[in-house]
């Protein structure tokens, strides 16, 4: 995609026409024009030149948004992009303000101050209509000149067959001024006739029209600043991101700490950042400890403790300690340039509401100048003077605004987008902010999304007469010596209770059963409650205690010494913090909550009932995952929550994709929306984001549309008694752009996170229950709706066989997927749900299956391959 900066544009009718001219070229595939950034973004095979050449063979000029990327630098693109937001328009506005004020001040005196309420004037022009219309011809000529850019604007326009709304502020103008002025002409001929100077008192006061000749561009130019100043603002979270951008780094060199452009860093370098600085590029800590702000990406303001191996990112803040640290991301591909980027180009892009107003705009001027000609025609043909009817048509062409149709969506989608950001919620497009709203299905993928992703020590039971004390330290003694998944979740338990481990001798792993090892002279085992009951007799107390565990999801670790049970460790994915009230705000919502994961059934029941999903879909495959999504597209609008590789199908598939920022590269390049936070509480934030944004562009677009729908007619003269002057009718149109860009800006106050206000888009409820024969999904509803677990089986379109492989060894989830993982990658294995509890993988597989690499595939992995049927 290509972007470029336009200039020359001034309402919604420039949008429409340079789209219109471009979208011709040949090669161009989509071009999106935003009147608000004076920015346009090109996809296709098209020449820059062939691009620019139609752009200002439309009347308006354009060039390319800084070089190509591989002749600038991050700073350069950087600057760039912050040039191309910078506000040109206001100061240039500011002078033609002041300036007209002046003079318009002068004018007003004479045609209001000294015609209405008899204020002094120069004794010369005392009583001198003649003296007096001459001066106000001159401050009028003054006035339209200081705002000459209107009339050449607009009268360019139209010669190329594109009248926008400076046409008719030209012609409204125009026309007075024309008017006027033959009327200056008739009174300088009446006067030659003999007429008297009394006589021209009522030509004088009822025909002259010089002050709205000038009051009209000058109201315009009131309006025109006042929305400038206001479409700025619109912008300021974008350019405060870009002014956060860090400038230098310092870096060693030959052992010397040297300050270098942000530009000359490279990967691998290695950067020092003292407290109160800010940490230029993205890298790894190799030396120090510190407390770093990284309200820059996330939007929390509570700093985060960093140490040795812990990543850092380029524009947060270092407030506590001296740091060391090795670049590993720089230029364009740190994150802060990504969320720069990433807001930029959605920025660049155009929300499918927006078309609307496009369509609208494209005719609108050219139906106004129609209208206005009727007018007048019909004001003549009822006997009216050509006087009142001139003023009937100006007062159409001036108060009618395509301005506000134009702004009314790319106002409030800037303003969304910078919300989004400073909150850490990224929108890639603007489509995607609209949609997010429109959400009617969320799907959450588990590990990582609901639960930490990493196993955590929960419970610990010890046998009567054992101390917990004594029973976790010898098991954190022992699990120190091992690297399976679950001892890692023992030993941050330990380190966390600052625990002393005893030293271990003879040590072993005993092919997935088990661990031993002799501590203080005695034998101490470690394993699954099937292992440790076969040796020494567990009570009846700790057994129903860890079935119970089991039914919760959790994986029991028993532990022995010298044939006597010390107890049990039970260990588990546990779910965030703030996954259960985050899933409550989504069914407040009216969004349906599905929870997919490869797990067994039982341990995704058990999530998903603590966490308090409607339903559950247990044993599913990426593929499967992306196959889930399809089938429930067709009941509605469907998003997917994830952060793992094995999510992109599905964040592809899905109308809405979300990735948790904490995730891997291919789920945020695959997602629309980024949680930088990797809370899933933000998840419903980004949907009420969105659906307020959405609430606003209609707010938007109900005034502009009303604005013109109400006011045309009343400047026609169709509503009785009431006659608008034209002079009023151009302060209506200057306030109608202001009114929508400070509607958009209501925007800045909204609170993400409330959810006291949420409403359902549409009543929830679960479809009743019904099976889908090749996909066993299955939908209930009831009173209280209950976590449901379903089993996906997707059909190849092969003949397909069942195989039971009996298994030893495996003593928990883990274990399982590690299993899972290594049978799927055979080929003639199509489908594998393993279970740790029955000893068994059942297979689904076609006439490629091979024994004898399934027995070769469970002995590398370190388990116990008992027999196949």
């Amino acid at each position: 995609m290509d972007q470029y900066i336009v200039t020359g544009m001034t309402c919604a009718a420039c949008q429409s026409h340079v789209e219109k001219a471009v979208a011709k070229v040949e090669g161009v595939e989509s071009v999106s024009v935003s009147l608000l950034t004076n920015s346009m973004s090109v996809t296709g095979n098209a020449t820059k030149e062939a691009v620019i050449h139609a752009v200002e063979a439309a009347g308006y000029g354009a060039q390319p948004k800084g070089a190509e990327k591989k002749k600038v630098s991050a700073g350069e693109r950087l600057a760039a992009e912050e040039d191309a937001l910078k506000d040109r328009e206001t100061p240039k506005l500011l002078k033609r303000l002041g300036a007209s004020v002046v003079v318009l001040f002068l004018l007003m005196y004479i045609t209001m101050g000294h015609n209405m309420w008899g204020w002094p004037v120069p004794s010369a022009l005392e009583h001198n209509h003649m003296g007096l219309a001459v001066t106000q011809l001159i401050l009028s000529v003054i006035v339209m000149f200081i705002n000459r850019a209107f009339f050449i604007s607009g009268f360019r326009s139209t010669i190329h067959g594109a009248p926008n709304m400076d046409t008719l502020v030209a012609l409204g103008s125009g026309v007075s001024f024309g008017w006027s002025l033959y009327i200056l002409y008739k009174m300088t001929w009446l006067l030659t006739t003999g007429t008297s100077n009394a006589d021209l008192m009522p030509i004088y006061h009822n025909q002259l029209y010089f002050e709205s000749a000038a009051m009209i561009p000058a109201l315009i130019t009131v309006g025109k600043t006042l929305e400038a100043l206001s479409k700025g603002r619109t912008t300021d979270a974008l350019k405060n991101l870009m002014k956060m951008a860090p400038k230098t780094a310092v870096v060693i060199r030959d052992q010397v700490e040297v300050t270098v452009d942000i530009d000359e860093v490279a990967m691998g370098d290695v950067f020092v950042v003292r407290p109160g600085e800010s940490i230029p590029v993205d890298g790894v800590i190799i030396e120090g400890s510190s407390a770093v702000d990284e309200s820059a990406l996330t939007g929390e303001s509570i700093p985060v403790d960093k140490g040795v191996e812990d990543t850092v990112s380029a524009a947060t803040m270092n407030q506590s300690g001296f740091i060391k640290a090795r670049a590993v991301r720089v230029g364009e591909d740190t994150t802060f340039s990504q969320i720069i980027q990433m807001v930029s180009d959605a920025a660049a892009t155009k929300a499918p509401i927006a078309r609307i107003a496009d369509k609208v705009s494209g005719i609108f001027v050219p139906a106004v100048i129609v209208i206005a000609a009727i007018v007048a025609g019909i004001w003549l043909m009822g006997g009216s003077s050509l006087a009142f009817a001139l003023e009937r048509a100006i007062s159409v062409l001036v108060i009618s605004c395509p301005c506000a149709l134009g702004l009314a969506t790319p106002v409030a989608i800037m303003v969304g987008n910078g919300m989004g950001a400073k909150n850490g919620i990224l929108f890639k497009t603007s489509e995607t902010l609209e949609n997010a709203g429109k959400v009617q299905i969320v799907a959450l993928d588990k590990t990582g999304t609901i639960t930490a992703g990493k196993p955590e020590v929960t419970d610990i039971i010890a046998e009567q007469g054992i101390r917990e004390e004594d029973l976790m330290r010898y098991a954190y003694s022992l699990e120190k010596m091992s690297e399976h998944p679950l001892a890692g979740a023992v030993v941050a338990y330990g380190d966390a209770k600052n625990m002393e481990a005893w030293k271990v001798s003879q040590f072993a792993a005993m092919s997935g059963n088990g661990l031993k090892g002799m501590i203080e002279g005695s034998r101490i085992v470690g394993g699954s409650y099937s292992f440790i009951s076969g040796r020494s007799k567990v009570s009846e107390k700790l057994a129903e205690a860890a079935e119970a565990l089991s039914e919760q999801g959790k994986t029991p670790l028993f532990f022995e010494k010298d044939g006597q049970v010390l107890g049990m460790i039970a260990v588990a994915d546990v779910i965030k913090e703030d996954s259960a009230q985050a899933i409550r705000e989504l069914k407040h919502m009216g969004i349906e909550v599905v929870m997919l994961t490869g797990d067994n059934e039982r341990t995704a029941r058990a999530i998903g009932r603590e966490a308090g999903v409607d339903r559950v879909i247990a044993g599913v495959l990426p593929d499967g995952k992306e196959a889930v999504i399809r089938r429930l597209q067709t009941r509605g609008n469907v998003a997917m929550v994830g952060d793992g590789i094995n999510d992109a199908p599905a964040l592809t598939r899905a109308n809405t994709g979300i990735a948790i920022g904490a995730g891997t590269d291919v789920a945020i390049d695959s997602a629309d929306v980024v949680l930088m936070n990797s809370r899933l509480s933000d998840v419903s934030a980004a949907i009420r984001l969105s659906r307020a944004t959405l609430r606003n562009i209609h707010e938007n677009l109900f005034w502009a549309f009303a604005y013109n729908v109400i006011l045309i007619p009343m400047a026609a003269g169709i509503y009785a008694g009431i006659q608008m002057n034209p002079m009023w009718g151009a302060a209506a149109m200057s306030l109608s752009s202001f009114t929508v860009c400070m509607n958009a800006l209501r925007l800045n106050l909204f609170q993400l996170h409330r959810a006291d206000k949420d409403r359902p888009l549409r009543k929830r409820a679960l479809p009743e229950t019904e099976k889908n024969a090749q996909t066993g999904i299955t939908q209930i509803e009831s009173g209280e709706i209950e976590a449901q677990t379903e089993t996906i089986q997707e059909d190849a379109g092969a003949a397909k066989m069942q195989k039971t492989v009996n298994i030893e060894g495996m003593m928990c989830v883990h274990c399982e997927n590690r299993v899972k993982k290594a049978l799927e990658a055979l080929e003639g294995v199509e489908h594998a749900t393993a279970s740790h509890e029955a000893g068994t993988a059942v297979l689904e597989v076609n006439e490629k299956f091979d024994a004898d690499a399934v027995k070769e595939a469970v002995e590398a992995n370190d388990y116990t391959f008992v027999s196949i049927k």
